[in-house]
């Protein structure tokens, strides 16, 4: 797949999270692939997808997701508020509005990802109640 995009062809996008995978070189592929055993282990009811070519974990909508691209890894919180209260802890990674960009020999701490994912969980949830909550009161 890789090298169908360095001949300047088109990448056919990933069917699922195991093929994303397997088109990602070997150091980060074992970044991501623990990446992915923590957020499943901190969201247990998430769904795995392809989303935006990306693997992407759904519940109640958009979680999280994750990349692999030619000098770095990306971790997407999917959420301005969950970057903002996370500010101080990713001091030490490469940060924008939406990402979290990190080397494979410098992979998110577990820890701060599960810390981050099980935010994210409580926000989609507060976010699939209050939307419950306006349609009963239509």
């Amino acid at each position: 797949m890789r090298d169908a995009m360095k001949a300047g062809r088109k990448q056919a996008p990933a069917k699922d999270m195991d093929e994303y995978l397997a088109s990602v070189p070997e150091d980060k592929r074992a970044v991501l692939q623990r990446l992915r055993r923590t957020i499943a282990a901190a969201a247990p009811k998430a769904v795995e997808t392809i989303s935006y070519g990306m693997p992407t974990f759904k519940y109640n909508g958009l979680l999280v997701a994750f990349a692999a691209f030619k000098d770095h890894c990306s971790f997407f919180p999917m959420s301005r508020a969950t970057m903002i209260a996370y500010k101080e802890r990713l001091d030490g990674f490469d940060t924008s509005e939406g990402t979290i960009r990190f080397k494979a020999d410098k992979p998110l701490p577990d820890a701060l990802v599960t810390r981050i994912v099980r935010g994210r969980v409580r926000e989609n949830e507060a976010k699939a109640k209050a939307r419950l909550l306006r349609r009963k009161k239509r």
